[in-house]
């Protein structure tokens, strides 16, 4: 079977190599723009409008599509697009407990299964002065902080799938997959 990641994310391309899948990465280029505020309809949503985007081109190949937010207090914080918006978000999760939300969806040959999973995150507080190195250090990831970097020591704990958080819950995904006769190594404990 063929199968596509459509994303580029190299977090994404890292998870599905090291569970042992061997696929082909195309992109999805969507407009991400949506009116939706709940963060379970959001990622959904745009999991699946990226998934039908590449089945629509490669409709005889397993799509695998996701999208990740951030939720602190019920209002998404999306991906900061300046180091200022960057420093503003930091600040907001600094001590704080919040929720992160990864939809992925699956199509293939017109089956199509789109789910979710949320895990949720406790931050250290952080003083001022280890707050700044994080200050437009991540502008391309959800919340502008990287679980997975070794150096970013922001998440004090993590409540739920420690890979729902870097970009795809690995539990639900290999289930899910198992749907489509498609088997996951076993992921490492953390």
């Amino acid at each position: 079977m063929d199968i596509i990641l459509a994303s580029s994310s190299p977090r994404r391309i890292s998870l599905l190599k090291k569970w042992g899948l061997k696929f082909k990465i195309i992109p999805a280029c969507v407009d991400e723009t949506t009116k939706l505020t709940k963060p379970s309809f959001t990622v959904r949503y745009l999991a699946e409008k990226k998934g039908d985007f590449i089945y629509s081109k490669f409709p005889n190949s397993l799509i695998i599509s996701a999208d990740t937010v951030v939720a602190l207090n019920r209002r998404i914080v999306g991906k900061p697009k300046t180091k200022k918006e960057s420093e503003q978000i930091i600040r907001e999760l600094n001590g704080s407990i919040h929720k992160v939300y990864t939809g992925v969806a699956l199509i293939y040959k017109g089956k199509k299964n789109v789910f979710y999973d949320i895990a949720r995150v406790k931050m250290k507080k952080l003083p001022e002065n280890q707050l700044r190195k994080f200050f437009g250090k991540h502008l391309d990831k959800a919340g502008s902080y990287a679980v997975q970097d070794e150096n970013d020591n922001f998440v004090e704990k993590i409540y739920g799938d420690y890979y729902t958080v870097v970009g795809l819950p690995y539990y639900k995904l290999a289930k899910e997959l198992k749907k489509f006769a498609v088997n996951l190594k076993i992921a490492a404990v953390i």
